[in-house]
């Protein structure tokens, strides 16, 4: 038979080796509190991250469809500029195309008024000598 003190022994090697486990054990919930609690900042961090980007999705969506609306709007009025255009230059074309006829005319009655003074004044001048012999003859003067 083993004795008390064996007894005491064992006891005091089984307490003290449950007070290691005892403190490991403190130890292990220490780091896995210190874990849980990054898992909770980082989980944080990610749902913050989530949550500013579902916030720039719906920005983005408003925005995408201001912008369609706004093309519409601007296809629609380019669509009526055109055919204002295309109505205003049908209506401005046969004025103009008289405009052009009367430049042209112009220019050939320019023309022809230059031709008849040359050839008015080529006239004056060859006149002239004869004018001047003439006129010399009559005032008797050599």
């Amino acid at each position: 038979m083993t004795s008390n003190d064996d007894i005491l022994r064992a006891l005091g090697r089984v307490e003290g080796r449950l007070t290691g486990i005892e403190e490991n054990v403190a130890l292990l919930r220490n780091e896995v509190s210190d874990e849980k609690a990054n898992a909770h900042d980082s989980r944080a961090v990610i749902h913050k991250r989530l949550d500013e980007q579902a916030r720039q999705i719906a920005q983005l969506d408003t925005k995408v469809a201001i912008s369609g609306g706004a093309d519409v709007q601007i296809r629609e009025e380019i669509r009526t500029l055109k055919e204002t255009v295309e109505k205003n230059h049908d209506a401005v074309e046969p004025p103009l195309e008289e405009w052009k006829r009367m430049k042209s005319i112009g220019y050939g009655i320019s023309g022809l008024i230059a031709f008849a003074g040359l050839t008015i004044g080529g006239m004056i001048a060859y006149a002239s000598d004869g004018a001047v012999a003439a006129l010399r003859h009559w005032l008797k003067i050599n």
